[in-house]
């Protein structure tokens, strides 16, 4: 019941989708914004502890409900972790109304034919039968499109939705993740090709399957719309991708039937230093500023 519960809310798209996913690498930079510097933590398991904190502190602040947020994206180890006692994914779900999603690829390779593909990801399977026992509802995972490169493109989509269709195969959702860098200077041919792939594969899925589709705000507004009105689309989700909250905003609330799904967009602001009324009046204001973007369109 759930399950269609949650389906039903990602579909009529209210709200936008935090990413509050940051692993590894992106974890210190994380921190740092946040205003934890690298000598308060002396191990990387101190690090993740400090991360968890403040993707819990996030997570439980007034204004992070179903209201405006319809789902939030995660990393394995905030899944394999608790907040007060609850699994993460159900904190999420049962306390906050916010409907669970992971991050489940294992980076990018090497840089090649103007695109970074996928790491290889030999444990997917056994992670996604943990994701589902954990209440997931569905996957997220990045490429990047550095070029308006057709083959380089063609081939990002393709293993995107080669392992999209695996995903699906555990009954969860993936999120088609095929960034396009936003300072490249052939942006707007990048997109036009990528639009065309995605359809073609769209057009190829059985006609019970849905994804969802993560991409980064176009140059020409509602040039993704063919996507948004596909019926092989739950949603569409907008990335920030290094625009400022302002200007993603202001792209977001151009490009019809869009949701934004912003990480830095969302954290920008925070503090380890704010009090617990300064923390959750910035975080507030700022669910406040995107809700009104993904709804706009």
């Amino acid at each position: 019941m759930s399950k269609q519960k949650q389906t039903e809310q990602i579909r009529a798209a209210q709200g936008f989708i935090a990413a509050l996913d940051q692993s590894g690498g992106s974890t210190p930079k994380a921190l740092k914004l946040y205003g934890v510097e690298e000598d308060a933590y002396g191990s990387e398991a101190e690090m993740f502890d400090l991360i968890h904190q403040m993707r819990s502190r996030i997570i439980k602040s007034p204004a992070f409900t179903g209201d405006k947020i319809v789902g939030a994206i995660l990393f394995e180890m905030t899944m394999d972790r608790d907040i007060d006692g609850t699994p993460t994914a159900t904190y999420l779900w049962e306390n906050r109304g916010v409907v669970p999603f992971l991050k489940v690829d294992k980076g990018l390779a090497d840089e090649g034919d103007g695109v970074k593909l996928m790491k290889p990801m030999p444990d997917l399977d056994a992670l996604l039968e943990k994701a589902v026992a954990k209440g997931i509802f569905g996957t997220k995972m990045r490429s990047v499109i550095d070029a308006a490169s057709p083959s380089g493109i063609a081939s990002v989509v393709a293993q995107q939705f080669e392992i999209g269709k695996q995903i699906l195969g555990h009954g969860l959702v993936p999120i088609i993740e095929p960034e396009v860098t936003i300072s490249i200077s052939d942006k707007a041919a990048a997109e036009t090709i990528l639009l065309e792939e995605i359809k073609a594969q769209l057009d190829a899925l059985p006609e019970d399957q849905q994804v969802m589709l993560k991409l980064t705000l176009p140059e020409e507004a509602n040039l993704y719309k063919p996507l948004v009105d596909h019926p092989r689309v739950l949603c569409v989700v907008a990335l920030s991708g290094g625009y400022s909250r302002e200007e993603a905003n202001d792209r977001l609330s151009r490009n019809t039937g869009m949701i934004a799904s912003f990480s830095r967009a969302l954290t920008e602001g925070l503090s380890a230093q704010q009090s617990d009324d300064a923390f959750d009046g910035t975080l507030a204001a700022t669910i406040d500023s995107i809700h009104k973007a993904s709804i706009a369109g």
